[in-house]
């Protein structure tokens, strides 16, 4: 035993060591599964009529990106203050955050982008095309036609709008009462979309020989007319004093102010277009009765309008038909059928008839109608047959004839529209159709457009069709379990603010208030971001190897493959499902 070992107690230890470095054992020829960066489809995203990259913009928001992720809304959409206030936003319906505790609140985030824009007088820096040789002429200047026209004139178009209004708006100006939508907001987002290059023609009402005049001046009519007349009852009195329109009632409202009210005024209906005017009785100083001839829960108007209209005090009797009207002095009794539900039809509403001998009366001062809409003018009506000049779309519809300009029917005309989000992804089908027709024939429409469709929806996305980054995603939708939950905690969702009940009755004032940028963020820092990395850096910090290196690339992460051993344990402990592991070539 030394003496060094006598002192210390213990036996030395001795541990060899190498001068050189171990970088030439590239362990990455191990491999047999490789991992790899691939950005997938959150299902909001293809949840979106209007087909917005919604996971991205959550994640920009989060990030305090503001101005890049109002962009990322105008690249798919043009309307993000308008979509903020008045969309059923499908997308928090599909949300994976859903299923682990609340959806993101979406559309309180994107109308707090819009106030950010507008608040600080932002201009968007997007891609538009050089000027093409073409003129489109587009009927119409309500979300549909300006939807069409700020797509157009991005893919290089010179487009001329009409509308017969002398404003600019259609049903979001008119038909869409100010405690939904302001005007302030709608118009400032109406005049960025003209100042994209539209040419808007106001006041100028188009008939069907406009067809005949536009020969030679353009390439193509659009035709986004939308439906704008309520069908008639086909019951007798239905002519009495007192029997009005629900949409003229809310184009009043919405141009001459508010008249007053008294008495109990009955709407008929059980859309969005019947629960808007009977708020605005309501706030107009009278008593309120919705009869619809199914239940509740058939009502095609949007869920949380009904649960607001009842809060409010207006009151609702299911199961009841209008039979007749007859005037009693200054008042209108109405009798009506009452019904019964036999079955459940193929969507799921009440199959309903009438239970035999019971009607029932009410007496009211004036009586509403908002049982649907249709076109004003037969021409605006696409035409039924379909032959090799016809090209039917999901929510759009070409007719190519030599003989005349081509013709596009759009939004309600081509197919059922349930909100301005489903107007601006019709008409952004119709535009990309149009420059598909215009480029490479008829045939070649349906391909090209299922090439740029986001995920397995009919939704488009522009970014897509331009060749944009986000072609580079997988279609492929992310599901909840593909989703790592261990790296997120449960938080509780916002809520929207909003004027008390007892408050809102009192004034067309906007019922739901504004939030700040902060508390945007903080909701879109619970996004999951499915299918998007968000440069979390977890898959740098988990790999065993050190083979994830940072780049300044848009990546911002690259594998090296000398090392790379192939665990998989980037692929695992990525959050967002961004990324995959393939076996080796």
């Amino acid at each position: 035993m030394t003496a060094q070992t006598k002192r210390t107690g213990a036996d030395s230890l001795f541990i060899s060591r190498s001068t050189r470095t171990c970088e030439g054992n590239k362990t990455g020829s191990w491999r047999f599964l490789k991992p790899g960066y691939l950005e997938k489809t959150a299902p909001c995203s293809a949840a979106c009529p209007a087909g917005e990259d919604v996971g991205r913009i959550e994640m920009l928001t989060s990030q305090g990106q503001l101005k890049e992720a109002w962009e990322t809304i105008l690249q798919e959409n043009p309307f993000p203050g308008v979509c903020g206030r008045v969309c059923y936003h499908p997308c928090e319906q599909v949300c994976n955050r859903g299923l682990f505790d609340e959806p993101i609140a979406v559309q309180i985030i994107e109308r707090s982008l819009a106030e950010n824009a507008e608040r600080y007088g932002l201009k968007p820096d997007l891609e538009r095309l050089p000027l093409k040789n073409k003129k489109i002429a587009i009927i119409g200047a309500g979300p549909s036609g300006l939807a069409a026209g700020y797509f157009l004139t991005r893919l290089g178009y010179a487009c001329h709008l009409f509308e017969s209004r002398n404003e600019a708006g259609g049903m979001l100006r008119f038909g869409i009462p100010s405690y939904r939508l302001p005007v302030t907001p709608l118009r400032t987002e109406i005049e960025r979309i003209v100042k994209t290059g539209l040419t808007l023609h106001l006041g100028q009402t188009v008939t069907e020989r406009f067809f005949e005049d536009a020969r030679g001046h353009y390439d193509a009519v659009l035709i986004g007319c939308g439906l704008g007349k309520t069908p008639a009852l086909a019951i007798s009195g239905e002519g009495s004093a007192g029997v009005e329109d629900g949409l003229s009632f809310l184009r009043q409202i919405n141009q001459e102010g508010f008249p007053a009210l008294e008495g109990v005024v009955a709407v008929l209906g059980g859309g969005n277009t019947a629960i808007d005017v009977a708020r605005s009785v309501k706030r107009l100083g009278a008593k309120v009765l919705i009869l619809y001839r199914r239940r509740r829960q058939d009502m095609p108007a949007f869920e949380e309008e009904i649960e607001m209209a009842l809060e409010e005090g207006v009151e609702l009797r299911e199961l009841w038909t209008p039979l007749h009207i007859q005037p009693e002095g200054k008042a209108l009794r109405l009798t009506g059928q009452v019904m019964q539900v036999t079955g459940i039809d193929r969507i799921g509403r009440a199959q309903v008839e009438p239970v035999p001998g019971k009607t029932e009366t009410v007496l009211v001062t004036r009586i509403f109608k908002a049982i649907g809409l249709e076109a004003a003018e037969d021409w605006i009506i696409p035409p039924a047959s379909r032959d090799q000049n016809i090209m039917a779309l999901p929510n759009s519809l070409i007719l190519a004839s030599p003989q005349s300009p081509v013709q596009v029917f759009v939004g309600d005309l081509a197919v059922t529209t349930k909100s301005v989000v489903q107007a601006v992804g019709s008409a952004k089908e119709a535009a990309l159709a149009l420059d598909v027709y215009f480029q490479k024939g008829l045939e070649a429409v349906e391909a090209e457009l299922s090439s740029c469709r986001v995920g397995n929806g009919p939704a488009l996305s522009l970014e897509m069709y331009l060749k944009g980054p986000r072609s580079a995603c997988n279609p492929h939708l992310v599901d909840y379990e593909e989703i790592n939950h261990d790296h997120f905690h449960f938080s509780p969702r916002i809520i929207y603010p909003r004027l008390l009940k007892t408050e809102r009755v009192q004034s067309f004032a906007e019922i739901n208030l504004k939030i700040s940028a902060d508390l945007a963020m903080r909701e879109a820092k619970r996004c999951f971001n499915c299918g998007l990395c968000n440069q979390c850096d977890n898959c740098r910090l988990f790999c065993p190897d050190l083979a994830v290196l940072k780049e300044e690339t848009p990546q911002g992460r690259r594998i090296n493959y000398d090392y790379c051993k192939g665990c998989g344990i980037c692929v695992v402990e990525c959050p967002r499902n961004a990324m995959v592991l393939e076996e080796e070539n």
